[in-house]
């Protein structure tokens, strides 16, 4: 298969990136040559834990461009090309960072998010994750700093996950230090909230990053889920 012909809205977002743009090299295509890591990447902790709440918290993540507390909604069965499915629930998926997959470059650091479906029966994902960094690994806990954006570089897809099949979003993640520290106000945070698509109940990763506690400097920026774990330089 030919590798696509990328979008206006595909060049814009990976503008200022360049040195990362082998990470989301087309699927079909050969995998590209590595980016350079950056001078000061974001550092993963050597391990990652999952702890998923059973109870929806007040407020989802932002989705991209502007924020929006509405998760992604599923396609209708026509749209998705079969019967309709459930959506995968969070207390279904067992949600992991992949530290092996990570890749920096241009001041940015690309993370991918695996959900792996945990029940007995197939499920459906459709669209973008929302993502943020948390206080404590509780609905109670407080956001901290801008919610993840959502790109519109790539179409949304329904991926249906069978019982133990994974999907995975790519989360970017800009270095801290790239705003200043008034801007940023930075601080170190430990956990990562994630809402699957159409999910108003949250999942809780255990992972340390360097953050801003202020919105006006927005990190995240969260890529639509695609079938498969996520794998360094292959394209959402």
């Amino acid at each position: 298969m030919s590798a696509p012909t990328r979008s206006p809205r595909q060049i814009a977002w990976l503008v200022g990136t360049a040195a990362a743009s082998s990470l989301i090299a087309a699927c079909s295509s050969a995998a590209p040559a590595q980016p350079a890591a950056p001078a000061q990447p974001a550092a993963p902790t050597a391990t990652t834990t999952v702890t998923v709440t059973a109870t929806a918290p007040g407020t989802p993540a932002s989705p991209t461009g502007t924020p929006s507390s509405a998760a992604a909604a599923p396609p209708s069965s026509a749209a998705s090309g079969g019967a309709g499915l459930a959506a995968c629930s969070t207390a279904a998926l067992r949600i992991t960072v992949d530290d092996s997959q990570v890749q920096a470059g241009a001041g940015n650091a690309y993370y991918p998010l695996n959900f792996t479906n945990t029940a007995g029966s197939t499920c459906e994902m459709y669209g973008d994750p929302g993502v943020s960094f948390a206080a404590s690994s509780t609905a109670a806990g407080q956001q901290i700093g801008a919610a993840a954006l959502r790109s519109d570089a790539f179409a949304n897809a329904a991926v249906r996950l069978a019982p133990g099949q994974t999907a995975h979003a790519w989360l970017k993640v800009t270095v801290a230090a790239n705003f200043p520290a008034a801007t940023c106000q930075p601080v170190t945070a430990h956990w990562l909230r994630i809402y699957p698509p159409g999910e108003t109940a949250a999942g809780y990763v255990s992972h340390t990053f360097s953050a801003c506690s202020s919105v006006s400097a927005a990190l995240l920026t969260v890529l639509p889920v695609r079938p498969g774990q996520g794998l360094a330089g292959v394209t959402p």
